[in-house]
């Protein structure tokens, strides 16, 4: 290092932290600063140097973020210079820009504000930049030289259930600009004309109308809007199927889209075939996107997207590395479907794709685990990657739009400036940005919902980190039959309770609010539960401890009301809160209370918790950590919406608590013939299993055992060779006895 630029970099970290009073926190983290400790105050008027040359949406937004009086350079006292490299306006400072995509240079001092990117997306972050520093309207004296670590950042909107309004995706882009997020991925899994069957069909003139309008919002906010069709479950690789590629890919052009994927993820059968993906995104590359010099590089999903699914000896992962274009990016979701990101994984996927990976990165996505919210901070993505080893890097949201903003902002952050990343800043940075009054509150609320519970990808969060070992240790004095100071879990839950209940009202973010509303419910409830208990454990007269225990049975009871009654999706219904630690700690603490307090009194009161006495039990390893579900008198395990891959002699099993007679068996392996590959059997629990006969309609196969009490059902392929299916039902309709 020189010594010049030794000295700058010491003395500017000296003036940045004397003055961190007065420099708001810039979000996402700028390369470099350089503070001089002065204050200038808002320009009323000033002249605007550059404007005709700028780029429109960075002079709007600059008109938008300040407002100000545009006086001639005669009048004025201030000027602000806008522009790009080799514009005139800006030609002095060509220097000082970098030369990375994006990038730019902002300083301001009491005469002038210099806004030059090194393109014009890198003007408008500028802008956004310079809106970050106003504060009590005044300006720091800075100088700002940033750039981006990886190129293309932002959301993929991939997930399985209701897609984003139009209202949600338009609050996204301009999000995105803000947070300096320049992708957004439409591949919403439910829209008929972007898959199978219909994705050679044009969109209808309405729904047209209105794609035309989001890519126009995108583009106002300097975000590409990639259009994915999804056509491998039907594709027959012929030149008629991809001529109506190409014909889709020309019609998402007329509309404004310079920005395509293809997505073959998540199906089986001949679509497949990696030589054959090669050979028709080559075809797409070289016949449509290479003829049009203003369209992005094509992006592709494979179906073996990560490494868990990969299968070194077929090879497929190779061939694509090998016969596709090298403009084309190839997507991965990390060593399984839900994953870290880590350096170890780049250095496993990128030799055989032979380009750097362009990240799908299934988080905050909740559509294995519909009845959990995942608020909590962005981890687990390596910051000592090289930027260099990723494409790109895009995050998979939750159907609930404005709740993913929060680790959409930490994403944001990352995907910046790698090495400036702080998980725990970045997550405090995002609860501000959505709620700036009740931030705190939010705050109670998302550390609290961030783990998705057990789930069939075996993926968890941190949840409650900051009263975690606390309730640890109150439960375990409290189980030796000491009486625990409960002054700590006391005020959580209060905190809790008041949270709730300002948030429910809270009108910043109504959007927010509508979206969380029934988890603040049972949020509010589970507040008041804790209360109960607690005084249920020190309570000293058994009057007082049946007050409180019939008060937590009828909240007990408001709370499955609010479980049976919202967010009735098919998968995993229902309105979970707080489920690592603090409904555990509330159900280990009433049921030590209640058994004790029985002991004391010879009372016989009973204890209900919600939980499932059932078992899942398989060798498949997709399915061994997938939760049951029981609603009545039906036992289910949730569906899975990925392709399971079921090998010979392989099985899964419903093992009930105690042996039940059935009224019905319901079977949905997505695929017609299950009955020739696979067999149904019961057993009592004694060892044995007998055969029960299935009839078919279509997918569904449906059994009606013998009325004879069953204990445990199973299903094994007893066929040959791997079998790839989907869950979509396996349910055991316990009759009434």
């Amino acid at each position: 290092m020189k010594l010049k630029t030794l000295f700058f970099v010491l003395f500017a970290w000296g003036v940045t932290v004397a003055y961190a009073r007065e420099l708001p926190e810039l979000f996402p983290s700028p390369r470099r600063v350089h503070v001089t400790g002065e204050t200038y105050p808002l320009p009323p008027a000033c002249a605007l140097a550059g404007v005709s040359e700028a780029d429109s949406a960075a002079v709007r937004a600059l008109k938008e973020e300040l407002p100000f009086r545009v006086v001639s350079p005669k009048e004025a006292s201030y000027t602000i210079y806008i522009g790009k490299k080799g514009d005139k306006s800006i030609k002095k400072y060509a220097r000082l820009i970098p030369s990375q995509p994006e990038g730019y240079y902002l300083s301001v001092t009491g005469r002038e504000i210099v806004l030059a990117g090194a393109d014009a997306r890198g003007t408008y972050y500028a802008v956004k930049t310079l809106a970050q520093l106003v504060k009590n309207n005044r300006l720091p004296g800075i100088e700002i030289i940033d750039y981006p670590d990886i190129r293309f950042r932002g959301v993929v909107e991939g997930f399985y259930g209701k897609p984003w309004s139009f209202a949600d995706r338009v609050s996204q882009f301009r999000f995105y600009g803000d947070a300096k997020l320049n992708t957004y991925i439409y591949g919403p899994k439910d829209d008929p004309y972007h898959s199978s069957p219909n994705w050679r069909l044009p969109y209808p003139e309405k729904e047209a109308a209105r794609l035309s309008e989001l890519v126009r919002i995108a583009r106002a906010n300097h975000v590409d809007f990639v259009w994915a069709v999804h056509p491998g479950q039907d594709i027959r690789w012929n030149d008629a199927d991809r001529q109506k590629l190409v014909e889709k890919f020309e019609a998402m052009y007329r509309l404004g889209v310079r920005s395509f994927a293809v997505f073959f993820d998540d199906i089986s059968g001949e679509g497949t075939d990696p030589l054959r993906k090669a050979e028709l995104l080559n075809f797409l590359d070289d016949r449509f996107v290479k003829t049009k010099p203003d369209v992005t590089p094509l992006i592709m999903c494979p179906t073996e997207y990560n490494k868990s699914w990969s299968d070194p000896e077929k090879g497929y992962l190779v061939t694509l590395g090998e016969e596709l274009n090298p403009s084309v990016q190839v997507m991965w979701t990390g060593d399984r479907v839900i994953s870290d990101i880590t350096r170890d994984g780049l250095d496993w996927i990128n030799p055989r794709i032979r380009r750097p990976a362009y990240i799908w990165w299934n988080f905050p996505v909740s559509d294995y685990v519909r009845d959990h919210l995942l608020l909590g901070p962005v981890y687990g993505i390596e910051t000592d990657i090289a930027p260099s080893a990723m494409a790109g890097f895009v995050a998979n949201p939750m159907e609930h739009a404005e709740a993913s903003k929060i680790a959409v902002y930490g994403v944001a952050a990352y995907a910046w400036n790698m090495q400036a990343y702080d998980s725990l800043q970045a997550w405090n940075g995002a609860l501000r940005y959505l709620m700036p009054g009740d931030a705190d509150a939010l705050r109670t609320f998302a550390a609290h919902n961030s783990d998705p519970g057990p789930n069939g990808h075996g993926y968890r969060r941190d949840e409650s980190t900051e009263i975690r070992e606390e309730a640890v240790r109150f439960v375990e004095a409290y189980k030796k039959g000491e009486k625990p100071d409960g002054a700590r879990m006391l005020r959580e839950f209060k905190k809790i309770t008041e949270a709730a209940d300002r948030l429910l009202v809270n009108k910043e973010n109504p959007a927010l609010v509508k979206e969380i509303e029934p988890w603040l419910h049972q949020f509010r409830l589970l507040g008041e539960t804790g209360r109960e208990v607690l005084a249920m454990a020190a309570s000293g007269s058994r009057e007082e401890f049946l007050r409180k225990y019939n008060h937590v049975r009828a909240l007990k009871e408001l709370s499955f009301q609010v479980d049976r009654s919202y967010n009735q999706n098919p998968y995993q219904p229902g309105v979970k809160t707080a489920t690592l630690v603090l409904q555990p700690f509330v159900n280990e603490v009433l049921v030590t209370a209640v058994t004790r307090h029985n002991a004391k009194y010879g009372d016989t009161l009973r204890v209900e918790t919600d939980y499932c006495p059932h078992r899942l039990v398989s060798n498949v390893p997709q399915l061994q950590y997938l939760p049951l579900q029981l609603k009545n008198n039906r036992v289910l395990i949730s569906p899975l919406l990925e392709v399971v891959k079921w090998q010979p002699g392989q099985w899964v099993e419903i093992r009930l608590d105690r042996a039940y007679p059935l009224s019905a068996i319901d079977l949905n392996f997505g695929v017609a013939g299950v009955s020739e590959w696979g067999k149904l059997e019961v057993s009592a629990g004694d060892g044995a299993w007998r055969s029960v006969p299935l009839s078919a309609k279509g997918t569904l196969y449906k059994a009606v055992p013998e009325k004879t009490a069953v204990r445990s059902v199973r299903f094994t392929h007893t066929g040959s060779g791997e079998k790839q299916v989907y869950l979509r039902q396996f349910v055991v309709t316990l009759a009434e006895e």
